[in-house]
């Protein structure tokens, strides 16, 4: 029985099993199985080389394993390695493993218009917000920021990418959140801006706004975004554009995005 899953630590939120479990009845691949694989650090690597002898073909990767995929795999894209992270990985039968990154089309896609001559803000210094750099540069991006709480990991992070830096939060074109924050609410809108170094006020200077968090609730960001009548892309929306493209390679069918779309959001 061929199977699909997603690997993280912690997986419980996700949508994705929902998402991709519907994409298989809605394409008759009876005996296909998505599911979730919650894998912590120290177990990583041995689980996932593991993966392709249990019948598995390929698996979503998420927080906090993005990096440590790509390290692991035997091959990897010109995106993947371009970005320093893979958010997908294939099994072959001869135990290979291939590395992708679906993270940087799936940010542009969800997004839904062209970045070119744009400010960009990236918050994060993690495998997606690599992969929201990366995307955002060679797309045409006149500037793209990046800032972290920890100043270092952001630091770092603008070296290699040769951008820039912020200490804080600057005024731009467009914002997207690739940190954790809002995927379990605090008490407060207010709580949750402060962890991304905002003020509710401050989302006025931004006329785009992503959030790859997702819950059940719309997060402190969005919220604050559509008060300021923003452009909102919620991470329900990233993760589907960014799951049909892996829904794709794994099974070389035509992801049915709008079946997809649905079991993401009645999950």
């Amino acid at each position: 029985m061929p199977r699909l899953g997603v690997i993280g630590w912690p997986v419980a939120h996700s949508r994705s099993p929902a998402m991709h479990n519907a994409a298989l009845a809605e394409l008759g691949m009876q005996g296909w199985r998505y599911q979730r694989l919650p894998v912590p650090p120290a177990l990583f690597e041995q689980t996932t080389r593991a993966l392709g002898t249990a019948g598995f073909r390929g698996v979503n990767v998420t927080i906090p394993h993005k990096r440590g995929a790509l390290a692991l795999a035997s091959c990897a894209s010109v995106a993947a390695s371009a970005i320093g992270a893979a958010n997908t990985l294939s099994f072959a039968e001869d135990g290979a493993i291939a590395a992708e990154n679906t993270d940087a089309p799936g940010l542009l896609a969800a997004l839904g218009l062209p970045v070119t001559g744009m400010r960009a803000l990236v918050l994060g210094a993690g495998g997606s917000a690599r992969a929201a750099v990366w995307a955002l540069r060679e797309a045409g991006a006149s500037e793209v920021l990046v800032w972290n709480r920890t100043a270092a990991h952001g630091e770092a992070l603008a070296r290699e990418f040769e951008i820039r830096f912020v200490a804080r939060a600057v005024s731009s074109d467009l914002l997207v959140n690739c940190t954790s924050v809002g995927l379990i609410p605090s008490a407060s809108v207010e709580d949750q801006l402060n962890q991304l170094g905002l003020t509710f006020d401050e989302i006025g200077g931004y006329a785009h706004v992503v959030d790859l968090a997702y819950s059940s609730h719309s997060t402190a960001l969005l919220t604050a975004a559509r008060a300021h009548h923003a452009h909102a892309v919620d991470g329900l929306e990233v993760l589907l554009a960014q799951g049909a493209l892996s829904f794709e390679l794994w099974t070389g069918r035509r992801a049915p995005r709008e079946t997809m779309r649905r079991a993401a959001r009645a999950d």
